[in-house]
Protein backbone atom coordinates (compact mmCIF):
# COMPACT_ATOMS: atom_id res chain seq x y z
CA UNK A 1 0.00 0.00 0.00
CA UNK A 2 1.02 3.62 -0.22
CA UNK A 3 1.00 4.72 3.18
CA UNK A 4 1.18 8.19 4.50
CA UNK A 5 2.59 8.48 8.59
CA UNK A 6 1.81 11.91 10.31
CA UNK A 7 4.10 12.88 12.43
CA UNK A 8 8.03 11.77 13.47
CA UNK A 9 8.17 11.70 16.65
CA UNK A 10 9.62 8.26 18.45
CA UNK A 11 5.79 6.98 17.07
CA UNK A 12 5.86 7.85 13.82
CA UNK A 13 9.42 7.23 12.95
CA UNK A 14 8.96 3.41 13.99
CA UNK A 15 5.59 3.03 12.95
CA UNK A 16 7.46 4.06 9.08
CA UNK A 17 10.00 1.66 9.90
CA UNK A 18 8.11 -1.27 10.45
CA UNK A 19 5.54 -0.56 7.66
CA UNK A 20 8.62 0.13 5.17
CA UNK A 21 10.23 -3.37 6.39
CA UNK A 22 7.13 -5.11 4.94
CA UNK A 23 7.21 -3.64 1.53
CA UNK A 24 4.61 -0.81 1.94
CA UNK A 25 5.77 2.45 0.19
CA UNK A 26 5.82 5.22 3.22
CA UNK A 27 5.83 8.97 3.35
CA UNK A 28 6.00 10.60 6.77
CA UNK A 29 4.92 14.16 6.87
CA UNK A 30 6.10 16.04 9.85
CA UNK A 31 5.78 20.05 10.52
CA UNK A 32 9.14 20.36 12.18
CA UNK A 33 12.64 20.75 10.38
CA UNK A 34 14.00 17.08 11.61
CA UNK A 35 12.47 14.21 14.04
CA UNK A 36 11.97 14.24 17.44
CA UNK A 37 11.57 17.98 17.70
CA UNK A 38 8.29 17.72 20.25
CA UNK A 39 7.15 15.26 22.84
CA UNK A 40 10.02 13.39 21.80
CA UNK A 41 12.44 15.65 22.29
CA UNK A 42 13.99 15.69 25.57
CA UNK A 43 11.88 13.21 27.67
CA UNK A 44 13.65 10.66 29.74
CA UNK A 45 14.03 7.98 27.60
CA UNK A 46 12.98 4.90 29.76
CA UNK A 47 12.53 1.79 28.11
CA UNK A 48 11.00 -0.72 30.87
CA UNK A 49 9.47 -1.73 32.47
CA UNK A 50 6.40 0.50 31.47
CA UNK A 51 4.54 -0.08 34.49
CA UNK A 52 6.89 1.63 36.46
CA UNK A 53 6.95 5.41 35.18
CA UNK A 54 5.14 7.70 36.64
CA UNK A 55 1.44 8.17 35.03
CA UNK A 56 1.72 4.92 33.59
CA UNK A 57 -1.77 3.38 34.30
CA UNK A 58 -4.29 4.43 36.81
CA UNK A 59 -3.97 3.20 40.57
CA UNK A 60 -0.13 2.83 40.92
CA UNK A 61 0.92 6.01 42.85
CA UNK A 62 0.48 5.72 46.69
CA UNK A 63 -0.27 9.87 46.00
CA UNK A 64 -4.06 8.60 44.40
CA UNK A 65 -5.08 7.25 47.28
CA UNK A 66 -6.50 10.73 48.25
CA UNK A 67 -9.66 11.51 48.66
CA UNK A 68 -9.24 14.73 46.19
CA UNK A 69 -7.61 14.28 42.83
CA UNK A 70 -3.98 12.17 42.32
CA UNK A 71 -1.90 13.35 45.10
CA UNK A 72 0.64 16.19 45.84
CA UNK A 73 3.71 14.37 43.62
CA UNK A 74 1.42 13.11 40.77
CA UNK A 75 -1.38 16.03 41.33
CA UNK A 76 -2.36 17.84 37.20
CA UNK A 77 -1.63 21.50 38.01
CA UNK A 78 -4.51 23.40 35.80
CA UNK A 79 -3.60 24.69 32.90
CA UNK A 80 -4.76 25.23 29.32
CA UNK A 81 -7.65 23.62 27.37
CA UNK A 82 -10.94 22.50 28.19
CA UNK A 83 -11.72 22.04 31.61
CA UNK A 84 -14.82 19.65 31.37
CA UNK A 85 -12.74 17.29 29.16
CA UNK A 86 -10.10 17.54 31.53
CA UNK A 87 -12.28 16.68 34.70
CA UNK A 88 -14.16 13.79 32.91
CA UNK A 89 -10.73 12.17 31.92
CA UNK A 90 -9.61 12.61 35.58
CA UNK A 91 -13.16 11.04 37.04
CA UNK A 92 -12.14 7.92 34.39
CA UNK A 93 -8.60 7.84 35.51
CA UNK A 94 -9.55 7.38 39.14
CA UNK A 95 -12.44 4.99 38.64
CA UNK A 96 -10.04 2.70 36.53
CA UNK A 97 -7.63 3.32 39.89
CA UNK A 98 -10.19 2.67 42.25
CA UNK A 99 -10.99 -0.97 40.27
CA UNK A 100 -7.64 -1.89 40.27
CA UNK A 101 -7.14 -1.13 44.19
CA UNK A 102 -10.03 -3.31 44.28
CA UNK A 103 -8.88 -6.07 42.61
CA UNK A 104 -5.64 -6.12 43.90
CA UNK A 105 -4.10 -8.19 41.55
CA UNK A 106 -3.09 -7.64 37.57
CA UNK A 107 -5.20 -6.53 35.17
CA UNK A 108 -5.29 -6.89 30.97
CA UNK A 109 -4.41 -3.18 30.93
CA UNK A 110 -0.84 -4.17 33.08
CA UNK A 111 -0.31 -7.41 31.22
CA UNK A 112 -0.73 -5.49 27.50
CA UNK A 113 1.62 -2.70 28.54
CA UNK A 114 4.47 -5.10 29.09
CA UNK A 115 3.95 -7.25 26.34
CA UNK A 116 4.50 -4.13 24.17
CA UNK A 117 7.35 -2.85 25.82
CA UNK A 118 8.88 -6.63 26.11
CA UNK A 119 8.23 -6.41 22.22
CA UNK A 120 10.04 -2.96 21.99
CA UNK A 121 12.99 -3.46 23.99
CA UNK A 122 13.64 -7.41 21.54
CA UNK A 123 12.95 -5.02 18.57
CA UNK A 124 15.58 -2.11 19.63
CA UNK A 125 18.67 -4.35 20.65
CA UNK A 126 18.28 -5.95 17.27
CA UNK A 127 18.28 -2.87 15.42
CA UNK A 128 20.91 -1.53 17.55
CA UNK A 129 22.87 -4.38 17.25
CA UNK A 130 22.22 -4.52 13.35
CA UNK A 131 23.09 -0.71 13.03
CA UNK A 132 25.78 -0.76 15.66
CA UNK A 133 24.04 2.24 17.15
CA UNK A 134 24.81 3.41 20.64
CA UNK A 135 21.90 5.44 21.14
CA UNK A 136 23.58 6.80 24.90
CA UNK A 137 22.15 3.84 26.32
CA UNK A 138 22.02 3.25 30.22
CA UNK A 139 21.86 -0.62 31.46
CA UNK A 140 19.59 -1.47 34.31
CA UNK A 141 16.64 0.42 35.41
CA UNK A 142 16.40 1.34 39.47
CA UNK A 143 13.32 2.04 41.00
CA UNK A 144 13.39 3.92 44.42
CA UNK A 145 10.81 3.55 47.02
CA UNK A 146 10.96 5.70 49.83
CA UNK A 147 8.65 3.58 52.21
CA UNK A 148 7.03 -0.21 52.33
CA UNK A 149 3.82 1.82 51.41
CA UNK A 150 5.22 2.03 48.11
CA UNK A 151 5.97 -0.94 48.39
CA UNK A 152 2.65 -2.43 48.61
CA UNK A 153 1.17 0.19 46.68
CA UNK A 154 2.62 -1.42 43.60
CA UNK A 155 2.36 -4.99 44.28
CA UNK A 156 -0.20 -5.88 41.48
CA UNK A 157 2.73 -4.15 38.60
CA UNK A 158 5.25 -6.62 40.24
CA UNK A 159 2.79 -9.29 40.06
CA UNK A 160 2.26 -8.46 36.46
CA UNK A 161 5.37 -8.50 35.44
CA UNK A 162 6.69 -11.59 36.82
CA UNK A 163 3.79 -13.25 34.94
CA UNK A 164 5.15 -11.60 31.52
CA UNK A 165 8.73 -13.43 33.02
CA UNK A 166 10.11 -9.80 33.98
CA UNK A 167 13.23 -10.32 35.75
CA UNK A 168 12.95 -7.92 39.11
CA UNK A 169 15.24 -8.04 42.19
CA UNK A 170 13.91 -6.52 45.42
CA UNK A 171 16.64 -4.42 47.44
CA UNK A 172 16.85 -3.61 50.93
CA UNK A 173 17.96 0.07 51.47
CA UNK A 174 21.87 -1.21 52.08
CA UNK A 175 22.02 -3.11 49.00
CA UNK A 176 20.42 -0.46 46.65
CA UNK A 177 23.12 2.17 48.31
CA UNK A 178 25.75 -0.45 46.97
CA UNK A 179 24.04 -0.82 43.73
CA UNK A 180 24.07 3.09 43.42
CA UNK A 181 26.92 4.10 45.61
CA UNK A 182 26.35 8.07 44.68
CA UNK A 183 22.99 8.08 46.23
CA UNK A 184 22.46 11.08 48.92
CA UNK A 185 22.59 10.03 52.35
CA UNK A 186 19.60 12.52 53.03
CA UNK A 187 17.59 10.42 50.27
CA UNK A 188 14.63 8.18 52.63
CA UNK A 189 15.14 4.87 51.18
CA UNK A 190 13.59 2.18 52.47
CA UNK A 191 14.72 -0.40 49.17
CA UNK A 192 14.51 -0.88 45.54
CA UNK A 193 13.26 -2.40 42.43
CA UNK A 194 16.51 -3.60 40.17
CA UNK A 195 15.50 -4.37 36.45
CA UNK A 196 18.78 -5.55 35.16
CA UNK A 197 17.27 -5.73 31.45
CA UNK A 198 15.35 -2.31 31.46
CA UNK A 199 17.40 0.84 30.87
CA UNK A 200 16.98 4.00 29.27
CA UNK A 201 18.79 5.84 26.31
CA UNK A 202 18.31 8.88 24.40
CA UNK A 203 14.99 9.00 23.06
CA UNK A 204 16.04 11.77 20.50
CA UNK A 205 19.34 10.48 19.29
CA UNK A 206 17.44 7.02 18.77
CA UNK A 207 14.39 8.43 16.82
CA UNK A 208 17.10 10.22 14.36
CA UNK A 209 19.12 6.61 13.95
CA UNK A 210 15.98 4.77 13.15
CA UNK A 211 14.87 7.60 10.64
CA UNK A 212 17.92 6.48 8.81
CA UNK A 213 17.58 2.71 9.32
CA UNK A 214 13.67 3.86 8.25
CA UNK A 215 15.14 5.38 4.52
CA UNK A 216 17.26 2.49 3.79
CA UNK A 217 14.34 0.08 4.44
CA UNK A 218 12.35 2.53 1.77
CA UNK A 219 10.83 5.48 3.57
CA UNK A 220 11.02 8.99 2.31
CA UNK A 221 10.64 11.98 5.06
CA UNK A 222 9.05 15.06 4.01
CA UNK A 223 9.75 17.70 6.90
CA UNK A 224 8.61 21.35 7.17
CA UNK A 225 5.37 19.57 5.88
CA UNK A 226 2.38 20.89 8.02
CA UNK A 227 -0.62 18.83 7.31
CA UNK A 228 -3.81 20.71 7.09
CA UNK A 229 -7.29 18.71 6.51
CA UNK A 230 -7.77 14.98 6.41
CA UNK A 231 -10.40 13.05 4.08
CA UNK A 232 -11.12 9.98 4.73
CA UNK A 233 -11.53 7.49 1.88
CA UNK A 234 -15.15 5.56 0.72
CA UNK A 235 -17.11 5.13 -2.48
CA UNK A 236 -14.00 4.21 -4.40
CA UNK A 237 -11.68 6.91 -3.34
CA UNK A 238 -8.32 6.41 -1.27
CA UNK A 239 -8.04 8.42 1.73
CA UNK A 240 -6.44 12.02 1.04
CA UNK A 241 -4.44 14.55 2.93
CA UNK A 242 -3.89 18.44 2.16
CA UNK A 243 -0.45 20.53 3.24
CA UNK A 244 -0.35 23.54 3.71
CA UNK A 245 0.34 25.69 0.61
CA UNK A 246 -0.39 22.98 -1.79
CA UNK A 247 -3.82 23.70 -3.83
CA UNK A 248 -4.47 19.27 -4.37
CA UNK A 249 -4.70 16.67 -1.62
CA UNK A 250 -2.44 13.98 -1.44
CA UNK A 251 -4.04 10.41 -2.08
CA UNK A 252 -2.61 7.44 -0.24
CA UNK A 253 -4.04 4.34 0.50
CA UNK A 254 -4.12 4.64 4.05
CA UNK A 255 -2.96 7.57 6.60
CA UNK A 256 -1.86 6.16 10.01
CA UNK A 257 -1.96 9.51 12.13
CA UNK A 258 1.20 9.65 14.71
CA UNK A 259 1.00 13.71 15.48
CA UNK A 260 0.37 13.19 19.41
CA UNK A 261 -1.05 16.18 20.55
CA UNK A 262 -1.96 17.87 17.23
CA UNK A 263 -3.87 14.87 16.88
CA UNK A 264 -7.16 16.70 18.01
CA UNK A 265 -6.94 19.37 15.82
CA UNK A 266 -6.77 16.67 12.77
CA UNK A 267 -9.32 14.78 13.80
CA UNK A 268 -11.94 16.65 14.91
CA UNK A 269 -13.49 18.10 11.60
CA UNK A 270 -13.86 14.37 10.84
CA UNK A 271 -16.00 14.33 14.16
CA UNK A 272 -13.57 11.70 15.75
CA UNK A 273 -13.13 12.60 19.17
CA UNK A 274 -10.47 10.91 21.18
CA UNK A 275 -10.39 10.13 25.43
CA UNK A 276 -7.36 11.68 25.29
CA UNK A 277 -5.92 14.21 27.38
CA UNK A 278 -2.78 16.30 27.67
CA UNK A 279 -0.41 16.34 30.11
CA UNK A 280 2.58 18.69 29.74
CA UNK A 281 5.85 17.44 31.42
CA UNK A 282 9.15 18.86 31.87
CA UNK A 283 12.84 17.81 31.66
CA UNK A 284 15.77 19.40 32.57
CA UNK A 285 18.86 18.37 30.93
CA UNK A 286 22.82 19.72 32.61
CA UNK A 287 26.28 18.90 32.11
CA UNK A 288 27.71 15.91 34.03
CA UNK A 289 30.10 17.29 36.86
CA UNK A 290 31.80 13.80 37.93
CA UNK A 291 30.63 10.44 36.61
CA UNK A 292 31.78 8.45 40.42
CA UNK A 293 28.17 11.46 41.33
CA UNK A 294 25.98 10.32 39.05
CA UNK A 295 23.59 7.23 38.33
CA UNK A 296 24.85 4.12 37.13
CA UNK A 297 21.43 3.15 36.10
CA UNK A 298 17.97 4.56 35.12
CA UNK A 299 16.50 5.72 37.78
CA UNK A 300 12.57 6.04 39.04
CA UNK A 301 11.99 8.37 42.48
CA UNK A 302 8.74 6.64 42.90
CA UNK A 303 7.89 8.87 45.57
CA UNK A 304 8.56 11.93 44.18
CA UNK A 305 6.62 10.27 40.70
CA UNK A 306 10.43 11.80 39.00
CA UNK A 307 12.94 10.06 36.70
CA UNK A 308 16.58 10.59 36.59
CA UNK A 309 19.30 9.17 34.39
CA UNK A 310 22.63 10.35 33.21
CA UNK A 311 22.30 10.26 29.18
CA UNK A 312 26.14 10.91 27.63
CA UNK A 313 27.77 13.53 29.71
CA UNK A 314 24.66 14.78 31.01
CA UNK A 315 22.02 14.44 33.93
CA UNK A 316 18.25 14.82 33.01
CA UNK A 317 15.62 14.52 35.25
CA UNK A 318 11.90 14.19 34.01
CA UNK A 319 8.68 15.12 36.09
CA UNK A 320 5.09 16.75 36.04
CA UNK A 321 1.88 16.46 34.86
CA UNK A 322 0.35 19.66 34.02
CA UNK A 323 -2.99 19.87 32.21
CA UNK A 324 -3.10 21.19 28.62
CA UNK A 325 -0.45 22.18 26.56
CA UNK A 326 0.42 25.41 26.57
CA UNK A 327 0.81 28.66 28.90
CA UNK A 328 4.11 29.32 31.18
CA UNK A 329 6.45 26.79 32.68
CA UNK A 330 5.82 26.45 36.18
CA UNK A 331 8.84 27.67 38.18
CA UNK A 332 7.63 25.75 41.43
CA UNK A 333 7.83 22.49 39.24
CA UNK A 334 11.10 23.22 38.26
CA UNK A 335 12.53 24.05 41.33
CA UNK A 336 11.17 20.64 42.86
CA UNK A 337 13.52 18.89 39.97
CA UNK A 338 16.27 21.03 41.37
CA UNK A 339 15.89 20.08 45.01
CA UNK A 340 15.52 16.40 44.39
CA UNK A 341 18.31 16.17 42.29
CA UNK A 342 20.96 17.98 44.50
CA UNK A 343 19.50 15.66 47.14
CA UNK A 344 19.58 11.82 45.11
CA UNK A 345 22.51 12.47 43.43
CA UNK A 346 24.35 15.35 45.00
CA UNK A 347 26.89 17.01 43.15
CA UNK A 348 26.02 14.86 39.81
CA UNK A 349 25.59 17.61 37.54
CA UNK A 350 26.30 21.21 37.21
CA UNK A 351 23.60 23.41 37.21
CA UNK A 352 25.07 27.32 36.79
CA UNK A 353 25.60 26.87 33.05
CA UNK A 354 24.77 24.73 29.83
CA UNK A 355 21.89 23.81 31.55
CA UNK A 356 18.30 23.22 28.95
CA UNK A 357 15.11 23.21 30.76
CA UNK A 358 12.65 21.27 28.29
CA UNK A 359 8.13 20.78 28.14
CA UNK A 360 6.66 18.86 26.19
CA UNK A 361 2.86 17.18 26.02
CA UNK A 362 2.30 13.71 25.90
CA UNK A 363 -1.25 12.42 25.93
CA UNK A 364 -3.07 9.92 28.45
CA UNK A 365 -5.55 7.78 28.14
CA UNK A 366 -7.89 7.33 30.96
CA UNK A 367 -7.01 3.81 30.96
CA UNK A 368 -3.11 3.81 30.11
CA UNK A 369 -3.46 1.64 26.69
CA UNK A 370 -2.44 3.57 23.15
CA UNK A 371 -4.78 3.91 20.75
CA UNK A 372 -4.39 1.71 18.12
CA UNK A 373 -5.93 0.26 14.92
CA UNK A 374 -8.62 1.43 12.59
CA UNK A 375 -10.00 5.07 13.32
CA UNK A 376 -13.41 4.28 12.41
CA UNK A 377 -13.49 5.68 9.16
CA UNK A 378 -12.00 4.88 5.93
CA UNK A 379 -8.32 4.86 5.11
CA UNK A 380 -7.38 6.67 8.76
CA UNK A 381 -5.50 4.38 11.24
CA UNK A 382 -4.20 5.99 14.61
CA UNK A 383 -1.36 5.50 16.61
CA UNK A 384 -1.50 7.49 19.38
CA UNK A 385 -2.02 8.31 22.95
CA UNK A 386 1.01 6.45 24.76
CA UNK A 387 1.30 8.64 27.88
CA UNK A 388 4.68 8.24 29.41
CA UNK A 389 5.38 5.18 27.86
CA UNK A 390 6.25 6.56 24.38
CA UNK A 391 10.04 5.47 24.25
CA UNK A 392 9.14 2.34 26.03
CA UNK A 393 6.33 0.85 23.76
CA UNK A 394 6.98 2.91 20.29
CA UNK A 395 8.51 -0.43 18.56
CA UNK A 396 5.52 -2.92 20.06
CA UNK A 397 2.98 -0.50 18.80
CA UNK A 398 4.45 -0.22 15.57
CA UNK A 399 5.18 -3.57 14.71
CA UNK A 400 1.41 -4.52 15.98
CA UNK A 401 0.00 -1.72 13.35
CA UNK A 402 1.83 -3.13 10.79
CA UNK A 403 0.26 -6.45 11.78
CA UNK A 404 -3.33 -5.33 12.07
CA UNK A 405 -3.03 -3.08 8.15
CA UNK A 406 -1.93 -6.18 7.01
CA UNK A 407 -4.46 -8.53 8.36
CA UNK A 408 -1.84 -10.55 9.99
CA UNK A 409 -2.23 -11.84 13.52
CA UNK A 410 -0.77 -10.18 15.98
CA UNK A 411 1.28 -11.11 19.43
CA UNK A 412 -1.37 -9.28 21.38
CA UNK A 413 -5.31 -8.69 21.29
CA UNK A 414 -6.19 -5.90 19.04
CA UNK A 415 -9.53 -5.41 21.01
CA UNK A 416 -7.07 -4.39 24.11
CA UNK A 417 -6.16 -1.60 22.47
CA UNK A 418 -9.17 -0.38 19.97
CA UNK A 419 -9.55 4.04 19.57
CA UNK A 420 -13.10 2.92 19.93
CA UNK A 421 -12.95 0.80 23.07
CA UNK A 422 -14.25 3.83 25.34
CA UNK A 423 -17.57 3.95 23.13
Amino acid sequence: MNIAIVGAGSIGVATAHALAQVGHEVTVYERHGTVAEEASFGHAGWLGPSLLQPWSVPGLSTTERSPTLPGRQALPRPGSGNLAAQLRWLWQWRQAGRRLRKAGEPTATMAALETLTQRSQQFQQSLWRQWELDPEYVSGSLVLLGSEADHEQLKPALAALAEAGTRCEALDAAQTRLREPALGEETALAGSLYFPQAGAANGRLATLMQRQAAQSAGARFETQRLVRRLQPGGAGRTARLQLQGEDTPRSHDAIVVCAGAEAANLLAPLSLRLPMIALRGYGISAPLREQGYAPRHAIVDWSEQMTLVRLGQRMRVVAGAELGSHGPMHEATLQRMYHRLNMVFPGSAVLTSGVQIWHGTRMCTADGLPLLGASGLPGIWLNLGHGSCGAAIAQGCASMLSDLMDNRTSFLDSALLDPRRFG
